[in-house]
């Protein structure tokens, strides 16, 4: 099976996002332990509250140097405005068994007023996708465990036709020619426990500025028009050398922007064929473990129509945009 692998040239981000001034909002030097890199970040708003559950991998800057995959573990923070972090004094989700290596990239979504997280799962045997709930951010309850490889899940914040939704992300290695070409899939629960009815939504090929993989990135948002919800898009350069601490990166990600009809969130109602957000700026193109990436984590719709787009930045530091909804809309309804 032959792939087509375009090159992809700069990528600018849509004119009607608005990055914050103080980005990062929270990097390691504000967590009160020694991690190293701090991103991926699941947001929401709940009990009158901000929280952000992000990403802690441990190990030195200064040496780019990583600790191993067991020491990743989830940290907590709790802001009055969406833009300033109380970042609480030790970590709050750790998995590691002797099956389990780590859980990281958690993702938030308040449902009947409790927050459930989804979040990934390496394991020896291959990635799962997780689901737990929390009413404190200190006990989880694990719901369920995908079988592998499934990764990258985000919740839809109510049910749909009497089930919950999710979008989520295979790794379908063989039956996609042997290379990386990861499509968003979505799937149905009557109980957040089994999963089943599931369906491709959107595939790479559909993505103008994607050559490798695409998958979920924030969990959707409800509009008057439809469910909002970004995507990641990566695209591969191999003329691309070393771009953070590995000897070689040669991918960039990207975020893309596309509306699901309320009723049926099988059928895309409009997709922004340009990415929403793209690496441009310092903290998200260079001083990285991983340069060129952004990765949303969280929207949150403000009653004002503001937006405001957590999202992780060259793999090391957490950030925040922001855009107004109507805006936000008419890229997807007029692309």
């Amino acid at each position: 099976m032959s792939l087509r692998m375009p090159i992809i040239g700069k990528l600018a981000s849509s004119s009607v996002i608005r990055r914050h001034p103080l980005n990062p909002i929270l990097d390691a030097a504000r967590v009160p332990y020694p991690t190293a890199l701090v991103f991926n970040a699941g947001v929401t708003k709940f009990n009158g509250r901000y929280v952000m559950v992000f990403r802690n991998d441990y190990g030195s800057p200064e040496e780019q140097r990583l600790e191993p995959h067991h020491t990743t573990d989830l940290g907590v923070a709790f802001s009055s405005d969406g833009i300033h972090w109380d970042v609480q004094p030790k970590p709050c989700f750790r998995l590691h068994d002797e099956e389990i290596v780590r859980a990281y990239d958690p993702r938030l979504t308040v449902i009947d007023g409790r927050c459930y997280m989804c979040f990934a799962v390496d394991t020896h045997h291959g990635i799962r996708g997780g689901v737990a709930v929390t009413d404190d951010f200190i006990h989880f309850e694990i719901l369920s465990l995908s079988t592998p490889d499934l990764r990258n899940m985000v919740l839809f914040p109510e049910t749909i036709g009497g089930n919950y939704v999710r979008l989520e992300r295979p790794f379908t290695v063989y039956s996609r020619g042997g290379v990386d070409r990861f499509d968003m899939w979505i799937s149905e629960s009557p109980d957040l426990i089994y999963w089943g009815n599931s369906d491709l939504l959107l595939a790479v090929e559909q993505v103008p500025f994607a050559n490798d993989k695409i998958g979920p990135a924030a969990p959707p948002i409800k509009t008057a028009k439809g469910w909002l919800t970004t995507f990641h898009a990566v695209d591969i350069d191999p003329r691309r050398g070393k771009n953070g601490w590995e000897d070689a990166w040669k991918k960039r990600y990207t975020a893309g922007l596309m509306l699901l009809d309320l009723e049926n969130p099988k059928k895309i109602v409009g997709m922004y064929r340009e990415p929403l957000l793209a690496p441009e700026l310092q903290y998200e193109t260079g001083g990285g473990f991983r340069n060129n990436v952004i990765f949303p984590g969280g929207m949150v719709l403000e009653d004002d129509g503001e937006v405001k787009i957590y999202y992780g930045a060259a793999d090391t530091v957490e950030c925040l945009a922001s855009a107004h909804i109507d805006d936000l809309l008419k890229l997807c309804l007029d692309s």
